[in-house]
């Protein structure tokens, strides 16, 4: 036999052996990254009284994890499993309950034990009822008066902060002004008496950072106003219980890493919650712009690739959908924040999120 021809039937041999059955099957095994519990779970918001309809629209995009505001304390458990179980039918699961209702708590004022006690009702509850996450505020004031819509390219809607619009307002009547050590003796109080029974309930505690994170809020300082404040929160009662949702657009709204920042919560296990969004800013914690989450300064596929190397297995959501044309021409666009969109923005959010998750699953 000729030495060509060998060489022919080699590659021959080999082509055969590339395509054979059973490499196409470990092909079909490896992709899509098979469902893990040790990953992160995409979820979109969902209301109390929401519809079928909206349900089976957010199944149809993939998404099989939601949340939601909760009630108003102290909750009871067979609401929170009514809504479980509701949800559960349409083959979702609740992840994060939003709690608030705890304002006298907030300032410090009178009455704010009996809050706290409908607080540790409601956290009970949860635990109960198998929620595994509730995620909270503890804003003096939120400066949201400072945003304003920003259009971004071909006309999208974008949501954009400015302090200087707001820098000189006055603290409202309802909430005064508060020191940030104020603030953070009246969180601390707060977790004392808190993180011990979501200890014991099985349930964790997600404080959002400051956001906007302008360091004066109408007067009053802010806790979750920059990372130093997001390490001091979660040392004042070191447990898994008392973590932080970690807002990668928020860390780099302050200038920060959003990788370094997620690897140091992160290894301490104490990221309960995660929003993906990106952003451009200016002048941290001042002036920026909420963008797609393609065109910021967050490197977005670092952020999913160290989520994804920590295992972090709870909910990452894909908040603050731009908007675009076709949300504004189906009718008015219910979004509190301006150049904020609706279902076809949060469409754009979960493909470009789950694309990132499983490009960095599969690495």
């Amino acid at each position: 036999m000729s030495s060509g021809l060998s060489r022919r039937r080699m590659m021959q041999a080999m082509g055969g052996a590339a395509l054979s059955p059973v490499t196409l099957a470990e092909a079909r095994v490896s992709w899509p990254p098979a469902e893990s519990s040790n990953r992160p779970k995409i979820c979109l918001g969902i209301a109390q009284n929401t519809d079928e309809a909206r349900m089976r629209r957010l199944k149809q995009i993939g998404v099989d994890y939601v949340l939601m505001e909760g009630p108003r304390i102290p909750w009871e458990e067979t609401g929170i499993r009514g809504w479980i179980e509701r949800f559960k039918a349409a083959g979702l699961t609740l992840c994060n309950m939003m709690i608030s209702g705890f304002s006298n708590t907030l300032y410090g004022r009178p009455g704010r034990d009996e809050e706290i006690d409908k607080v540790i009702q409601s956290i009970r509850a949860a635990g109960k009822s198998g929620l595994p996450v509730i995620e909270y505020n503890f804003y003096a004031h939120r400066l949201v008066e400072g945003y304003y819509e920003e259009i971004g390219r071909a006309g999208a809607g974008m949501t954009a902060f400015d302090h200087d619009k707001v820098k000189d307002l006055p603290p409202l009547p309802n909430e005064g002004a508060h020191s940030l050590e104020e603030m953070w003796s009246n969180v601390t109080y707060f977790l004392k008496a808190v993180v011990p029974v979501a200890v014991e309930s099985g349930v964790r505690l997600a404080l959002h950072p400051n956001d906007p994170p302008a360091p004066i809020s109408r007067g009053s300082g802010q806790i979750m106003g920059n990372v130093a404040g997001w390490k001091r929160l979660v040392d004042i009662v070191r447990s898994p219980a008392n973590g932080i949702t970690f807002d990668c657009g928020v860390t780099r709204e302050m200038g920060e890493d959003p990788v370094a920042v997620c690897r140091y919560f992160g290894s301490r296990d104490c990221i309960n919650h995660v929003h993906y969004r990106n952003v451009r800013v200016r002048v941290p914690y001042e002036k920026y712009t909420e963008v797609f989450l393609d065109e910021g300064q967050v490197d977005m596929f670092a952020v999913m690739k160290e989520l994804v190397r920590q295992k972090y297995p709870r909910a990452l959501y894909p908040e603050h959908p731009r908007a675009i044309d076709f949300d504004r021409e189906c009718g008015p666009i219910r979004n509190q924040y301006p150049g904020g969109g609706g279902f076809a923005g949060e469409i754009y959010n979960v493909a470009y999120t789950k694309a990132m998750l499983q490009a960095a699953l599969s690495l």
